[in-house]
């Protein structure tokens, strides 16, 4: 990569961590756009490459086709193409980048800004039913240690419904055991304070008891580890829970630790939380986000349909 492009990559990248406040996951992502930004401009101008002053409202056109033609390469993904969501953050990625020249007074325009954003299906989420919890909460073999390790993020996951991210970054010192709180730092570092539920705590006791601790010890330390003895990995966590999750829900494609998340919010909406608390618990900066959980929350729907049409 020429080194001035590199340098300007790396510019952005501190500039929407450190002053944007975006999370290190979109950074990294935005990172990786902007790498296989490069590599399509090498191939499709070498003069844009050394000059982005060159690009153009068609140069990102042409990007952005290529993309869409583009197959998944990532183990595990069978080579289909690119999803339309993909493509909206590679977009996003380039408006904001091409916003960022401009406010250094790098270039004189943004060339991404005229380019709609692809429409993104709506998928409903998956998410355990309410008389499928107690399924899924019994599968860990207890019996052994990483069974109640399991059992613990399966518990705090469900009474929580934090991200895998924010799971794997919890410490013993994020609890307040006693007003069973926990002290949260989202996307952007945004933190904020939710409840957790007596399961929750009695599994991570049981947990780590294990390790022989408690929540009296060193404060800093992980709460959940992997082997040997470090920090819980995502890859390890989401292949765990995964794997119970396809159980219980008859082997649905796409359940991960997120499903968790969904049915946090669905099943609160189901018995009669209002938006604005899930809003806050759930940790989304737009209330947009969290309206998706209209849509899954199909027995609230009956339940209305039931008691207020007249034919019902």
């Amino acid at each position: 990569m020429h080194k001035y492009f590199k340098q300007i990559i790396e510019d952005f990248l501190s500039y929407i961590q450190n002053e944007k406040n975006f999370s290190s996951h979109t950074a990294m992502a935005y990172k990786r756009d902007l790498i296989r930004f490069y590599d399509f401009l090498v191939s499709y101008d070498a003069s844009l490459a050394s000059d982005i002053k060159k690009v153009d409202l068609q140069t990102i056109r042409h990007f952005l086709a290529f993309e869409f033609d583009r197959k998944d390469q990532r183990p595990g993904r069978g080579k289909k193409p690119i999803t339309p969501r993909t493509i909206a953050r590679e977009l996003a990625c380039l408006k904001s980048f091409f916003n960022f020249l401009v406010q250094i007074n790098f270039v004189y325009e943004n060339p991404a800004s005229f380019v709609s954003s692809p429409k993104i299906p709506k998928h409903v989420p998956n998410f355990v039913s309410i008389n499928k919890i107690d399924e899924l909460m019994n599968l860990p073999d207890t019996t052994t240690k990483i069974g109640r390790r399991d059992k613990a993020i399966l518990e705090l996951f469900y009474a929580t419904g934090i991200r895998l991210s924010e799971l794997i970054s919890l410490n013993i010192g994020s609890f307040e055991e006693n007003t069973k709180l926990i002290k949260i730092y989202g996307k952007g570092d945004k933190e904020r304070i939710i409840p957790f539920g007596g399961k929750a705590k009695n599994a991570i006791e049981v947990y780590l008891n294990d390790r022989r601790l408690s929540w009296e010890s060193n404060r800093s330390l992980p709460l959940f580890i992997g082997q040997p003895g470090k920090r819980i990995s995502g890859r390890t966590v989401r292949r765990r829970i995964s794997k119970y999750l396809q159980i219980v829900l008859g082997g649905k494609k796409g359940a991960s630790p997120h499903t968790l998340r969904h049915t946090f919010g669905t099943h609160l909406l189901d018995l009669d939380a209002d938006i604005r608390s899930i809003q806050e618990l759930l940790g989304h900066s737009s209330i947009s986000s969290t309206q998706i959980y209209t849509r899954v929350s199909t027995e609230k729907l009956k339940k209305v349909y039931r008691l207020k049409h007249p034919h019902a």
